[in-house]
């Protein structure tokens, strides 16, 4: 009996089930149809990708895996999103306005997302406290790349170019002239371009005022009566001294009391045969030039140096030479004059350097490339050139204010080397400023600014439209 019951009780519970089962599979129609209907009211705004990937489609699409793009409807954009933890952290600081995420001038009082579904970022009071003053997050920072200097005096090795010649140093040039009408009776074997040595025979020469000034001053120390005089012979030496008669011939006259027929002429000092007009057999008028030597164991090097240049070179100034004929060689030399006028063609004003030219490799009229160190030898107060933001009219850098915070400063720069550049106002020692990413960083500023001004004329109609309100209401 008990068993009759139990199966009883099994078959009525079994039939419940499955007529509550058929109750609930009979409904399900109907449940499809509503959520259908419910889905067709609301239209997706975008869809999404289904990974979560920065990837917005306007119509229906699938991945490249095959799934489906998840539709946004406009409730779910409306929906505040559960607290992030830093903002959580942020809770005591009160938001002023959200900005939206992608730079773009546009702001909200109250959270919102942009039609790609991205959360406007919040702004804080104290964000802005400091105009102009950008703030990043340290992972910004290390995805950017910003890189900081600390500014420092340090000495700047500022070069000027300018291109320039060698020319003769124009104390080290003699000329051999006549001073009385004279015969060349005979010429050495020298031509020009012929090195000679101080006292190195050149030409023989004949002239009748030379004699008889000769043949006077013998007579005079000759002399019986004035010979022992030294006072009376003075007169007749200086003759032979005025006529430009060497110095040995006179020397040797005295010593051998002859009178020459034909004084030998030599050279007065090393250098160059630069020009020779003497010809056997000539003659030669006063003031002919016959040899011009010249010494170019000394020369000048003369450069044009540009206009804008000429603050920064003074005499004195080290100079390096390089010859276009001797490529890797360089001559040391040092600043010797300015010429006090500038060329108003070329825009540039001469500079002479004296150079040492031991092995007389450096010839007149050769090309050279003149590098003038302009060093000041005090330490500058300089930055990296890399750190300066140069518009043309306005140059400015960027201060490391610490924990993210970076300010546009404006500035004015002075000298400037290959590396760094001289700041003569709006810095002082041992501030830092951005070296790397400081272009990123002024488009922030400037951004940060336009957003603000933006922020500040929506604040100002929107309380004038209350106001007219308050007008009206009256």
């Amino acid at each position: 009996m008990t068993i009759f019951r139990l199966l009883a009780t099994v078959t009525l519970g079994a039939g419940i089930s499955m007529a509550g089962l058929w109750s609930i599979e009979s409904s399900l129609p109907s449940l499809r149809t509503h959520h259908a209907a419910a889905a067709a009211e609301r239209m997706p705004l975008y869809y999404r990708d289904p990974s979560g990937a920065p990837a917005w489609s306007a119509g229906p699409r699938k991945d490249d895996r095959g799934r489906d793009y998840l539709p946004v409807y406009d409730d779910d954009q409306a929906a505040p999103e559960p607290a992030k933890p830093k903002q959580q952290a942020d809770s005591s600081r009160r938001i002023l306005y959200y900005r939206n995420p992608m730079g773009l001038p546009d702001t909200s009082p109250s959270p919102k997302k942009d039609p790609m579904g991205m959360d406007y970022v919040p702004v804080y009071e104290g964000d802005d406290a400091e105009d102009g003053v950008v703030k990043l997050s340290p992972g910004r920072i290390q995805r950017t790349g910003v890189r900081s200097a600390p500014v420092e005096r340090r000495t700047l090795r500022i070069a000027v170019k300018a291109p320039g010649t060698i020319q003769l140093d124009e104390r080290r040039i003699s000329v051999i002239a006549m001073r009385a009408e004279s015969f060349v009776q005979k010429v050495a074997d020298v031509t020009t371009g012929t090195r000679v040595k101080a006292g190195q025979p050149l030409m023989e020469i004949y002239s009748s005022a030379i004699a008889a000034a000769a043949a006077e001053y013998l007579s005079t120390i000759n002399s019986n009566i004035v010979g022992s005089n030294v006072v009376y012979g003075r007169g007749s030496r200086q003759r032979l001294t005025n006529l430009d008669v060497p110095e040995p011939v006179i020397t040797a006259m005295e010593k051998s009391r002859i009178a020459p027929v034909t004084v030998q002429w030599s050279a007065p000092r090393d250098g160059i045969v630069l020009e020779r007009n003497a010809i056997e057999g000539m003659r030669a008028n006063p003031g002919d030039v016959l040899f011009r030597i010249a010494d170019i164991s000394v020369v000048w090097a003369l450069v044009d140096v540009a206009e804008r240049d000429l603050g920064s070179i003074a005499v004195g100034q080290p100079v390096t030479i390089r010859a276009r004929s001797f490529p890797g060689r360089t001559f040391a030399g040092s600043i010797a004059v300015i010429y006090p006028q500038v060329n108003k063609d070329t825009r540039t004003a001469r500079v002479r350097i004296e150079l040492t030219n031991p092995d007389l490799a450096l010839l007149p009229d050769m090309y050279v490339d003149a590098e003038i160190d302009t060093a000041d030898p005090a330490p500058l107060l300089a930055v990296p050139a890399d750190a300066v933001l140069d518009t043309g009219s306005r140059q400015a850098v960027l201060i490391d204010k610490g924990d993210g915070r970076y300010e546009p400063r404006a500035v004015r720069l002075g000298r400037r080397d290959a590396s760094y550049v001289e700041v003569r106002d709006g810095l002082s020692d041992g501030e830092a400023v951005v070296t790397s990413a400081n272009f990123l960083i002024d488009a922030e500023s400037n951004l940060k600014a336009a957003l603000k001004s933006f922020a500040d004329a929506d604040g100002a109609q929107s309380a004038g439209g209350d106001h007219a309100g308050m007008g009206e209401h009256k």
